[in-house]
């Protein structure tokens, strides 16, 4: 500990703290430009001097650290004079078009000048000038690079945060200017986020510009909807019409930084293709009708249906009140637990469940990345939490943090890791299962004598082996676990090899914590509401009598012994003429489901289909009864992210057209069997969950505060035997079609924004180099990828990263309907990719596809 004294005030600071630091700890302002908390210090800007005893010159507060005794002070008349010189010379060379500036009312500079500024310039030279134009260096990102303070708060962010290097200076001293590699930023993320810290107007949003200043907006902060990050955002609207996002600086496990889609995906909620009205089919066809006819149509369709099984799937992007509300729905009013809420994977809750008990940990994703280890499992990152991303990229070089990697695909990451292991297309179990042999092999000693016979002696590679050593050299470990692990048929395998790893941590001590990364913005929720088959909520089997009891209690109504149908198993009871009614609610699976053809069959083949959502998608064209349900910001609830910690969603627009909200559908459908859904107010479902469901006991929804509230569980690791070792991988031979996220689109709502649209790459297919050179394919080609049951055309991507027989294509691109190629228990598929010859190919292939 040292001792400064800022400004009369004493306090005792941890050694390595800066004089800024200390000052903003006792409440003293130091202005600032180049400073950033989690960026390091440039001291360029010069604003932050300050007088330190002892010292003959003015010394920067952002950089200087703090020795025992120091005496400082921050505001004498020569540091007065000092930063008024600094303003004084930064707008000698600053235009004065601040009735034009987008940044105008919200400009650092303005509100330094006025602060601290002079009151006469003492330069009379004409201004410098880089352009007479502004030049657009993206879709969403326009500069204006004679207003540049050089700052270099964008170009900092853009490679220490977001790793993405797409920005730069050339020039020197006052000639200094900030661009993209040849004017344009082309290998962007396109995040925004250099638009974000800019302090001035020099770096701006594009959609954004000339469309409002910030005191026509009004702004509500709330909850993005895409991933389970679960960035907190600023929406702002003028006159109830959409205008930006933009993220504030000590809010949220984002603070200051979103990705695309957080930033510029939202103006998905002014779609083209909303549902109006209520629709029924009539002659084969969709007919908007009253929400009174609407009602009556159903009344009659499920009396017809009664005595049938029925079945719901609901999306995780709804908010926990209204998942809670939707299994409570199914399973009093429909008296069933064929419940689920993904239409791309099972979900082995049976093997979940006692992971989450044993070894989730609800806890601040900052705390959990600053553990020594943390090992990141399967999926990429960098495409499906990139938030996410940047906080690991932050923990590895500035926080000292070991990063290890394991999966089929490369990401960014991987640069920042100190062991990586490329696991073969779902080979991810063996993989596992090798880590877990050769950490207990390491050990030795260390652990009882059955273990290493109970875990097996699985083969290792020098990656699976270099790992496992780190693993075991460390004194604290993390898991980051990406849900795509659940996409296997192999699901329930790799979940048990995941379970020993963390038996295997916790008994050698490491304290070990772990977190799904979850691409759906809601999923954590969803499970915890128990939107499954085989559970209740809070994760309780429903099996188990006594949760039975409790619900029935408070429900008023008996629920169903045994587990229910997944989706998949849904799917089946359709195809066979066995399934009465299929609730689809806020999800288009016909997209989504990896097997197209069983997809449009069972869907054609269910008695009657209830879909209930805010787009006309693709399922929904297939219905009996279409029901307008409430968009994102329509409507007010919470979400669960991947800490577990449950956020507000607050509404900032009217529902639109004859749209009601989600929990008012769900108490007309019940209705329409004679029943009553008690309570259906956001606030009491939030309430009686808080009473039902322990770990969210607590806060009330109205008393959630800006930063959350944590779930509350204490993991408890089972003490039990080891699961029997993983089957090695066997090579497939061929190439293996694997699918997930991309950068740009993550479901069927960030395909309806126009602006990520713009942003977002044409559909592509990536391999790596070797399988390109082998097939005489370069990158950029039109290729055609084919399985056993259809094909597509895309352009090719070459990954020099990729392993051999890894081919990746995004699952989010809904005119290529990616899963025609798939069967369902067949991932990764097995497929051939070949190049276009000719336009007649692809106009033969384009025709396939418009008749598919």
């Amino acid at each position: 500990m040292a001792s400064i004294t800022i400004d009369g005030q004493t306090l005792d600071v941890a050694a390595g703290s800066t004089v800024l630091q200390a000052a903003e700890r006792l409440g003293i302002a130091i202005p600032t430009f180049c400073y950033m908390k989690r960026l390091p210090a440039l001291a360029s800007c010069r604003m932050c001097l300050v007088e330190i005893e002892g010292q003959r010159r003015l010394q920067p507060s952002c950089a200087t650290a703090i020795t025992d005794g120091m005496v400082v002070r921050t505001n004498t008349p020569l540091i007065e004079e000092t930063r008024s010189s600094m303003l004084d010379m930064l707008l000698a060379n600053h235009p004065l078009d601040c009735p034009i500036c987008d940044k105008g009312g919200e400009c650092e500079l303005q509100d330094m000048v006025m602060a601290y500024g002079p009151r006469e310039s003492r330069f009379r030279d004409a201004k410098r000038v880089f352009h007479s134009k502004d030049i657009r260096l993206s879709p969403v990102i326009i500069m204006n690079v004679n207003r540049c303070i050089q700052c270099q708060r964008c170009v900092r962010m853009c490679e220490e945060v977001v790793g993405a290097v797409a920005l730069g200076t050339v020039e020197k001293g006052m000639d200094t200017a900030v661009t993209g590699f040849e004017g344009s930023l082309a290998s962007c993320d396109q995040c925004g986020n250099c638009v974000e810290v800019c302090p001035v107007g020099a770096l701006m949003s594009f959609p954004y510009r000339y469309r409002a200043r910030p005191w026509d907006l009004a702004e509500t902060d709330t909850i993005c909807p895409h991933c389970g990050t679960g960035c907190q955002l600023t929406v702002g609207a003028r006159k109830g019409e959409f205008m930006r996002v933009r993220s504030k600086e000590e809010h949220g496990v984002n603070r200051e930084t979103l990705c695309v889609r957080g930033r510029f995906g939202l103006d998905f909620i002014e779609s083209s293709d909303r549902i109006k009205r209520p629709m029924i089919r009539r002659d084969g066809a969709l007919v908007p009708v009253s929400w009174e006819e609407a009602g009556d149509y159903l009344r009659q369709r499920l009396a017809a249906v009664a005595n049938k099984p029925a079945g719901g799937l609901a999306s995780p992007r709804l908010p926990n009140e209204v998942l809670y509300q939707f299994q409570k729905l199914m399973r009093t009013v429909f008296h069933t637990n064929n419940i689920d809420c993904s239409s791309r994977w099972p979900t082995p809750a049976d093997t979940l469940a006692p992971l989450v008990a044993g070894f989730y940990s609800r806890a601040p994703l900052q705390d959990v990345i600053g553990n020594d280890c943390v090992l990141v499992i399967g999926g990429n990152v960098t495409e499906e939490n990139p938030v996410t991303e940047y906080l690991l990229r932050d923990a590895a070089r500035r926080r000292g943090t070991r990063l290890l990697m394991l999966s089929a695909r490369p990401s960014r990451l991987d640069a920042d890791a100190r062991a990586v292991v490329r696991a073969s297309p779902g080979g991810e179990a063996a993989s596992l299962g090798a880590v877990v042999a050769g950490l207990a092999a390491a050990a030795g000693d260390a652990l009882p004598g059955d273990v290493l016979a109970a875990v097996g002696a699985t083969a290792a590679s020098d990656e699976t082996g270099r790992l496992a050593a780190t693993l075991r050299d460390n004194l604290s470990v993390t898991l980051l676990v990406s849900v795509d692990l659940l996409r296997s048929p192999e699901a329930r395998v790799t979940l048990q090899q995941l379970n020993n790893l963390l038996q295997l941590l916790h008994t050698l001590g490491k304290q070990p914590a772990m977190q799904f990364l979850f691409d759906r913005a809601n999923q954590m929720g969803a499970w915890d509401m128990g939107v499954l088959p085989a559970v209740l909520p809070g994760l309780r089997p429903v099996a188990d009598e006594a949760a039975r009891a409790a619900f029935k209690t408070a429900w008023g109504a008996d629920i169903p012994s045994g587990p229910g149908a997944d989706f998949g198993a849904m799917l089946d009871l359709c195809d066979r003429g066995q399934m009465g009614t299929l609730y689809i609610v806020g999800s288009d699976p016909l997209i989504s489901y990896p097997d197209r053809e069983l997809m449009a069959r069972a869907l054609g083949s269910a008695e009657l289909l209830i879909v209930q959502d805010a787009f006309l998608t693709e399922t929904a064209g297939l219905a009996d009864v279409v029901l307008p349900a409430a968009g994102y910001g329509e409507e007010s609830g919470t979400f669960t992210n991947n800490e577990g910690r449950i956020q507000t969603v607050r509404k900032f627009r009217e529902l639109p057209f004859a749209a009601r909200h989600n929990l008012a559908i769900f108490d007309f459908v019940a209705a329409a069997r004679s029943q009553t859904l008690q309570p259906s107010a956001p606030g009491e479902i939030f309430d009686e969950i808080a009473r039902l469901v322990p770990y969210y006991e607590g806060p009330t929804l109205d008393g959630l505060g800006s930063e959350g509230s944590f779930t509350k569980i204490t993991p408890t690791p089972p003490a039990g035997a080891y699961f029997a070792a993983a089957p090695a991988s066997t090579a497939a031979g061929g190439l293996m079609l694997t699918t997930g996220n991309s950068l740009f689109h993550n479901g069927y709502l960030s395909e309806r924004s126009e602006i990520l649209n713009t942003v977002a790459n044409d559909p592509y297919v990536e391999m790596s180099a070797q399988d390109a050179a082998q097939r005489d394919l370069s990158d950029g080609d039109q290729v055609v990828v084919r399985s056993a049951r259809a094909e597509l055309t895309a352009r090719l991507k070459v990954n020099r990263q990729f392993p051999k027989g890894l081919v990746f294509v995004p699952e989010n691109y809904r005119a290529m309907r990616l899963n025609s190629l798939m069967r369902r228990g067949e991932y990764p598929c097995p497929v051939e990719v070949q190049k276009v010859h000719s336009s007649q190919e692809v106009d033969r292939t384009s025709q396939i596809w418009r008749g598919a």
